[in-house]
This record gives structure tokens, C-alpha cells and sequence, in this order.
């Protein structure tokens, strides 16, 4: 974590953000952009500890481009669920990129609680960049008020 962060990794897990850094890097290199030439590349913990990566694929029509986010939460599915306990995202030049209002919806419904970012001003937590979300959690709350 960056010494100014206040942010604290859910569960005591020790965060490697250098590390994570290294595999958003990689995957930012694999990105598909010919139209934008912006690539983007994205990594994360797992709650199970296996760190997961993904980037941007883009298409002729933008509306079917797919974020590095939703690459993402492909791969979280396709190697075994869990729940993402850190994320970091990168553009083609290796700086900090804050995910998009739509992609900090996707990473909090994937996300454990308390999930932090690495985010332009330093590391934050999934309620700090997406404060009052509606997701799983919620409809788990209105379903058990209504029992």
C-alpha cells in the first residue's frame, strides 16, 4: 500500500501493489486497440490468493469494445470464482487509470468487502470509489429484512 493510504486490505491480507503493477502491465501489452490506440491492462488478488489479469479488446462498432475490467471478470469466473480482494489498472504508458463509473460497478459486484484500488490518488476502497453502491450485498439485506 502507498504510506498515505488510510485504506487497510480486508482480512490482513499483505497486498503486493508492485507486483500487480507488473502483471496489469503484461496484460496491457496483449490489449487489442486498433481504433483508440489506448491499451489497458488490469490485474488482481483474489480472495483465494490466485492473481488474475485482463485488458481491453476493441471493436469496429466501440458499443461491442470490451473493457479490460469485463476481461477481468471473465477470467475470475473461468478459473474459479472467489471474490477480488485488490486491483490495480494501467494505461499504455504504466500510470494508475481509475476504472469507469460502469467497471467500478462490475469490480463491486466481484468484490470482497472492502476491496481496495490503486487508483491515481493513491489506494482506496470499493465504497470510497463507488460510495452508497447498489449490488449482492444489498439484495442479500432486503431479502433477509424481509423474512
Amino acid at each position: 500500500m502507498t504510506p498515505e493510504s488510510t485504506a487497510q486490505p480486508p482480512a490482513s491480507v499483505e497486498i503486493d501493489w508492485d507486483a500487480l503493477k507488473v502483471v496489469a502491465l503484461e496484460a496491457m501489452a496483449r490489449a487489442y486497440v486498433p481504433y483508440s490506440k489506448f491499451p489497458v491492462g488490469v490485474a488482481a488478488l483474489v480472495s483465494d490468493g490466485r492473481v488474475i489479469s485482463g485488458c481491453n479488446v476493441e471493436n469496429a462498432s466501440y458499443g461491442l469494445t470490451l473493457c479490460a475490467e469485463c476481461a477481468l471478470v471473465s477470467s475470475l469466473h473461468m478459473t474459479g470464482g472467489g471474490h477480488l480482494v485488490a486491483f490495480t489498472c494501467v494505461d499504455g504508458k504504466g500510470n494508475a487509470l481509475m476504472p469507469c463509473g460502469r467497471c467500478r460497478q462490475l469490480l463491486y459486484e466481484h468484490s470482497a468487502p472492502g476491496m481496495l484500488l490503486q487508483t491515481v490518488s493513491g489506494v482506496k476502497t470499493i465504497d470510497e470509489v463507488l460510495p452508497d453502491a447498489f449490488g449482492p450485498r444489498t439484495l442479500v439485506e432486503f431479502a433477509e429484512e424481509a423474512l
